[in-house]
């Protein structure tokens, strides 16, 4: 029998506009399913069941006067009362934002971010705050405030960081969608651990304002979703530009949005894919069974008439090394509240004492190593009309790990340094700016989820989904659940 998790968050949403699904209804199912389901997967630091009630009603009220008076297919967001929980490192006023971390259980924000305000405004209701990491510093999410997230796919397993709180949740079931943020890879990761598709945009895109500005230009907020069409719809909810930002990508055309990129008929013509064989991390060898998944999509991206060269960046220590300096001077800038420094886990005092050791001039240099990498991708790799549109890799050279398996208390350096070979692929595209996706293209015989990457040039967020949803067409993965489901 079809429970109302099973419909995907665009067929919920097209419920609610025809009056089939209350939004109160939809809200008050996952708030069950996250009461039942919710404490074993660490998927939620913060559970909001009143104030979803509370918004679930009002997105209730404009549904019905928008099909009172209707308009209900132009006055209601594309995601109109679909539950959204938001990452525990975003504000929402007064709720509580740890950040993942103790020194900041007492922390509760007078302000929204501006993703809040837009999904405040597009009536999701927020069912809670999902589970980060302490900063959302790692790619696992582990901290001293909540239970780890595990992968429902194996629960054994991490649910990947540092949005892997929002991962464990969309993936069993427990959100239809979930905002996400990125920022060496925090939005791939988890999808590839999860079975799911994620997308993070290009640099400003969409807002990280109005307190929370990443001066580094290497985060964004992004969605996590099961279906392309799912994160698609998210995306148009979230994008866009507000008051004060740094950043601003290229808009859609008017009329256009990036759920309708992601429809059957927007599938691509032929397209110029390289295939990146290797990280540009030195010393790092890929798991087989991710080479073997980002070989078996080259092979599909063939059969649907592209054309797939295999290429090799160079390995250089130099652009891991410009990233860790801005990583940690990152870490380094978040205030703290008296007495906080004593509760941060071992990797983030790590990295705040590395941070405070980076000069000035040291930063800079950091930013300017970024910003070439950036510049040298799209002049000797994706020229229009001349290079590649497209580059494909694993996201990530392991199989996912098992909770606290990736983690090194006692030797934070090691640690970091292992993070580093878990996740070579991903931060490439942080620091260049450039749209990327992970894609749940591959499982394993013991049926575990392994991704791969794609990404676009700069601003061509909207191609990039329509050849995401042409990949998932061919092989389509939504209908694969974790026992749980």
């Amino acid at each position: 029998m079809t429970e109302l998790h099973d419909l995907t968050a665009t067929e919920q949403a097209e419920a609610v506009r025809t009056g089939t699904v209350s939004p109160v209804e939809l809200t008050e199912h996952y708030l069950d399913r996250v009461d039942r389901l919710g404490a074993g997967l660490g998927a939620f630091i913060t559970f909001t069941p009143e104030l979803a009630r509370a918004q679930a009603a009002e997105a209730e009220t404009a549904a019905l006067a928008a099909r009172k008076a209707g308009e209900e297919r132009h006055a209601l967001g594309p995601l109109h009362g679909v539950p959204v929980p938001v990452k525990d490192l975003n504000h929402v006023a007064g709720v509580t934002c740890t950040y993942g971390s103790a020194a900041f259980t007492g922390h509760v924000p007078e302000t929204d971010d501006h993703i809040v305000r837009r999904l405040r405004e597009g009536g999701s209701p927020m069912i809670g705050k999902s589970n980060t990491p302490e900063f959302g510093l790692p790619c696992y999410t582990e901290n001293l405030v909540a239970p780890p997230a595990r992968s429902p796919w194996d629960t054994e397993r991490s649910a990947g960081g540092s949005s892997g709180g929002a991962a464990a949740a969309v993936a069993a079931g427990l959100a239809p969608v979930a905002q996400a943020s990125d920022g060496g890879g925090s939005i791939r990761i988890p999808a590839s651990v999860c079975g799911l598709f994620g997308i993070k945009p290009s640099r400003g895109l969409v807002s990280s304002g109005p307190v929370l500005h990443d001066v580094t230009g290497l985060a964004t907020a992004g969605p996590l979703a099961r279906t392309v069409a799912d994160a698609a719809a998210l995306l148009d909810v979230l994008a866009g530009p507000m008051p004060g930002d740094p950043y601003a990508a290229p808009a859609l055309p008017p009329g256009e949005t990036y759920r309708a990129w992601a429809d059957a008929d927007r599938a691509p013509a032929r397209l110029r894919v390289a295939h990146l064989m290797r990280p540009a991390v030195p010393g790092v060898t890929s798991h087989p069974e991710c080479e073997a998944a980002a070989r078996e999509t080259a092979a599909l991206l063939r059969t649907l008439g592209h054309e797939v060269d295999e290429i090799d960046i160079p390995a250089d220590e130099r652009l891991a090394g410009a990233f860790t300096r801005v990583w940690s001077v990152m870490a380094a800038m978040r205030p703290l509240p008296a007495g906080g420094e004593e509760s941060l886990m071992p990797l983030t005092r790590h990295l705040r004492e590395l941070g405070g050791q980076v000069s000035g001039p040291e930063f800079a240099q950091g930013l300017y190593a970024l910003r070439a990498t950036g510049q040298l991708i799209a002049d000797a790799l994706m020229v229009p009309g001349t290079g590649y549109d497209v580059i494909l890799s694993p996201t990530l050279a392991k199989l996912p790990a098992p909770v606290g398996g990736l983690r090194v208390d006692d030797d934070p350096k090691a640690e970091f340094a292992g993070l580093t070979h878990y996740t070579p692929f991903t931060a490439l595209y942080n620091s260049t700016g450039q749209p990327a996706v992970s894609l749940p293209l591959h499982w394993t015989d013991d049926g575990l989820p392994v991704g791969v990457m794609l990404a676009g040039r700069y601003g061509e967020d909207a191609p990039l989904l329509a050849l995401s949803a042409q990949l998932e067409a061919a092989r389509p993965w939504a209908e694969r659940k974790p026992s749980m489901w």
